[in-house]
């Protein structure tokens, strides 16, 4: 039971989302300016765990930013928001591709909370599992994922060797124990509003066919100097 009130969850959750989704180039662009904010204040953080994050943004193939993801419910849980996932090429950083990450859950739990979240993508393998088979991150797409930052409903993992780790600082109250599954869900939508019709994460990320110099301000903010 736990499981599919976890799985209708998301399912409506994602839904929602795009219902609500942004529909101009205006709006594409403060989310990217929102993820550079993030990266920025995460860059300035010093400390542990957080004053790992430069280290490992330094080494990363890839990372995903998403600078509000929105928690909240009441025995039944969602919380989602929409960012961005980028990746290292051999020039340098190339450019993003948009998505949603949802997430359903089913516990004790209350309250409400908004998270800074980063995840730090630490080898190609992983992004390319992200990009080409959408779902849900962790066992299902056999990647590993560890936590840093207390932000995130106060769990601190030292998991480093993860193929992910995500970084997190939260605002808010969220009490309780819960089960949760995050997905990625690629926003198709957003993605053609940014570089036009047709515009895949593949083709984006993974093959470089996309640019847009928008994205700029945020390509340079995961440049560790």
């Amino acid at each position: 039971m736990k499981k599919i009130g976890s799985g209708i969850a998301v399912l409506a959750l994602a839904f929602n989302l795009a219902a609500c989704a942004a529909s101009t180039p205006a709006d594409t662009a403060a989310i990217l300016d929102k993820a550079r904010w993030t990266v920025e204040t995460f860059k300035q953080r010093n400390e542990a765990p957080m004053g790992l994050f430069r280290d490992m943004l330094q080494d990363a193939a890839g990372a995903a930013i998403f600078p509000g993801v929105i928690k909240a419910g009441f025995l039944i849980g969602a919380e989602g928001g929409t960012g961005v996932l980028i990746a290292r090429n051999d020039a340098g950083w190339g450019q993003p591709a948009f998505y949603t990450l949802g997430a359903g859950s089913f516990g004790f739990q209350a309250g409400g909370q908004i998270t800074e979240m980063v995840l730090v993508i630490r080898n190609k393998g992983a992004v390319e599992s992200l990009i080409k088979h959408q779902g849900k991150i962790g066992a299902d797409l056999e990647i590993t994922v560890g936590t840093l930052g207390g932000g995130m409903e106060g769990a601190i993992t030292t998991n480093l060797g993860a193929d992910i780790v995500v970084f997190a600082q939260s605002a808010g109250l969220f009490g309780g124990v819960s089960l949760e599954g995050a997905a990625l869900i690629r926003r198709k939508d957003l993605n053609e509003i940014h570089y036009g019709a047709g515009a895949t994460p593949e083709g984006i990320v993974l093959e470089g066919k996309y640019t847009n110099p928008k994205a700029d301000g945020l390509r340079e903010s995961l440049i560790v100097k």
